[in-house]
């Protein structure tokens, strides 16, 4: 059988066909080489899939490139993923942006039970790098994989946090994994390989142009279930991954700053307008998040047809009683949860038969 590999690099890189038109002719034609082997005039009567691209597939013929990239990857055993491969982030599968392919190098699991992104300014403070170090302390020791980008600033200090407290690291890159930049993290990079990964969803050739940054930016935020934001300017970039946190509906947090403080009045801004929870420790993370790992020594309780309440759940009941039907939105704005950890809530509350869902994902009292 042919490797589908090569057909596949070759699909991701036609111009303009995009990730989204890429996985509909994967899930209308089964596998890439059958993309390829499709006449012209088949390709074309699809929809979203411009002339000039169907073109570009049925008279599609030289495989060099590719064939390098095979080689290239073979020999530094980077691993591709393809969005129908077992080993893929199954968080991106919800995201119709996320790219259909990645390339990875490392041995952490892109599945794991839990992660957090964490993102900030380049041009640190004393009080960003404290905030880091000390966030990532608190997460120690709990499973959960921390997701950054490996530039300078906050990026750096949380993937070197990581390792000091042995919690495996992903940094996600915005280049080509030919190269690592800023170059003078290569001896970091080889740390983070052994100890998590390096993702990316370019090829071996494209460097690390600024137009790049963001697509990175959008991986980090879909991969993750909270991203959190040290530090950030009014303008910075890491509001890009906040904006796709966001997008992506995932729990976003933020360190506040003083209201002089430049360097914090991005932070500010999204706590400000509820974009983002304030964050002041990792405790706070873990208890929205529904994260929080009961006493080891704890005795064990008899079993119940129906388990008590926890708190998350009270304060979900307590909402709705006050006001009914209420959008998730609200509810979750009202209890000042994460997103996980609500929607844990509101289905243990539906299956004891406390609360019924409505249309428009609206829940009431039963």
């Amino acid at each position: 059988m042919e490797n589908d590999l090569i057909y596949r690099l070759a699909l991701t890189g036609i111009p303009g066909i995009g990730h989204v038109h890429t996985k509909s002719l994967i899930d209308l034609f089964g596998e890439a080489r059958a993309v390829f082997r499709a006449k012209a005039t088949t390709l074309e009567k699809i929809d979203g899939i411009p002339t000039a691209c169907a073109a570009a597939i049925a008279g599609f013929g030289d495989f060099s490139k590719q064939e390098k990239e095979i080689a290239f990857l073979e020999k530094h055993s980077i691993r591709p993923l393809f969005f129908t491969d077992h080993g893929y982030p199954r968080r991106l599968l919800d995201d119709p942006l996320s790219p259909p392919l990645l390339f990875y190098k490392g041995n952490a699991d892109l599945n794991a039970r839990r992660i957090v992104s964490i993102a900030g300014t380049r041009t640190h403070t004393d009080y960003g790098r404290d905030s880091t170090e000390q966030l990532i302390k608190g997460l120690a020791g709990l499973d959960i994989l921390i997701v950054s980008g490996l530039a300078y600033g906050i990026d750096t200090l949380a993937h070197q946090a990581a390792l000091k407290n042995t919690l495996p690291t992903m940094a996600v890159l915005g280049h080509g994994l030919h190269t690592i930049y800023p170059p003078q993290n290569n001896a970091l990079a080889r740390q983070i390989v052994r100890s998590g990964g390096l993702l990316t969803q370019f090829s071996r050739e494209m460097g690390p142009d600024a137009f790049r940054f963001p697509m990175r930016n959008r991986l980090i935020a879909a991969m993750s279930d909270a991203t959190v934001i040290v530090e950030s300017a009014g303008d910075g970039g890491s509001l890009i991954t906040a904006g796709e946190a966001n997008r992506c509906g995932k729990d976003l947090f933020a360190f506040p700053g003083r209201s002089t403080d430049t360097k914090s009045a991005g932070c500010n801004e999204l706590i400000r307008t509820g974009k983002a929870i304030l964050l002041t420790h990792a405790k706070q993370l873990l208890n929205t998040m529904g994260w929080l790992e009961p006493a080891k020594n704890a005795k064990p309780v008899q079993q119940e047809l129906f388990a008590p309440l926890s708190d998350h759940e009270k304060a979900i009941l307590q909402i709705l009683h006050a006001k009914q039907p209420m959008p998730f939105d609200e509810i979750r704005g009202g209890c000042q949860l994460g997103y996980s950890a609500v929607n844990a809530a509101i289905l243990n509350l539906e299956l004891q038969g406390l609360i019924i869902s409505l249309p428009g994902k609206s829940y009431k009292l039963a």
